[in-house]
């Protein structure tokens, strides 16, 4: 899948005045007036959502990419315009002294409960705030994630912009995508065993019921073997993987720590010998801002879907 990371002319944007328009953002309810048109995003996958709905000319910058991550060639020429604010999570001096408008963020994507940039803070401010769908589990209850979260995310991006009609384009197109892949696909008599490793060696860093591999794992055919852990992304003991024995292990890359190395310190480890995963050598490698909410799901459900019937 190409991701489509050009920004779209102005007036085709612009459209015709929009009304009033309100979105449900986790426990919130926020209202737009007008779309905005000083906004901020953190994290590489929340810009990515930006870019494809064509809203670079509506940013005055993002935050919290290369503090962790590297871009890719193609994210780069999204974003070439656009100055990183802060390398990792920014404080309420970046934002407001960039005279933002709009931040696009979610818990533990550029906010922490109980920190200083947060909704409430912000608002005094004239800032207004977007929560990431998925994020939502860390202030209230949700149900487990799904791909409907990113749509979800997109549609409501639509919305405050001003964009709906682009949204739902790129939302069907999505949907079409995937489903004329999956259907090509052999059919699987067992959903393999999957476990999700991100990072950590005294304990593993991984995806419960509530974070985007969950769902990325299911729509493939397969199973998250931590489904039943009620977090997002969160640490579990060797002991529950062992437990478990998953058949394939999916390494998320990014961070100090290759991909090639977290596959190495499991291949190596007395510990993980009788896993099957790490008999039969079965591991998927996704980057990160495939693993998490944003445009590159779809390849990321395609390459797993790929590889679980490739055993």
């Amino acid at each position: 899948m190409k991701l489509m990371l050009t920004t779209l002319p102005a007036v085709l944007l612009a459209g015709t005045a929009m009304a009033q328009t309100t979105v449900q953002s986790c426990n919130r309810q926020v209202t737009f007036d007008t779309p905005p048109k000083a906004a901020i995003s953190n994290d590489v996958n929340l810009t990515e959502m930006m870019l494809v709905l064509g809203l670079a000319d509506r940013m005055v910058g993002y935050t919290g990419i290369t503090g962790w991550k590297t871009l890719d060639e193609e994210m780069r020429a999204g974003i070439e315009e656009l100055p990183e604010l802060s390398s990792k999570y920014p404080s309420k001096e970046v934002l407001i002294g960039a005279d933002a408008d709009f931040y696009f963020a979610g818990w533990n994507y550029g906010m922490k409960v109980g920190g200083e940039v947060t909704p409430e803070t912000l608002e005094p401010f004239g800032i207004k705030v977007y929560e990431l769908t998925e994020s939502c589990i860390h202030i209230g209850e949700k149900d487990a994630v799904s791909m409907d979260d990113m749509y979800n995310d997109l549609r409501n991006l639509g919305a405050i912009f001003d964009v709906s009609e682009r949204a739902e384009t790129l939302i069907d197109g999505y949907q079409t995508e995937l489903t004329t892949f999956l259907e090509d696909q052999p059919a699987l008599e067992v959903a393999p065993r999957v476990f999700v490793y991100d990072s950590g060696e005294d304990v593993p860093f991984t995806a419960g019921r509530y974070a985007m591999p969950n769902a990325l794992i299911e729509a493939a055919g397969g199973t998250n073997v931590m489904n039943d852990v009620d977090k997002s992304w969160t640490t579990v003991g060797w002991e529950a993987v062992v437990e478990r024995d998953p058949e394939v292990i999916v390494i998320v890359n990014y961070g100090e720590v290759t991909a090639e190395e977290k596959r190495a310190f499991m291949m190596s480890n007395p510990a993980f010998a009788d896993l099957d995963a790490v008999r039969n050598d079965r591991f998927v490698v996704l980057e990160y801002v495939e693993v998490t909410p944003g445009p590159r799901n779809i390849e990321a459900v395609k390459t797993l879907a790929a590889a679980f019937r490739d055993k």
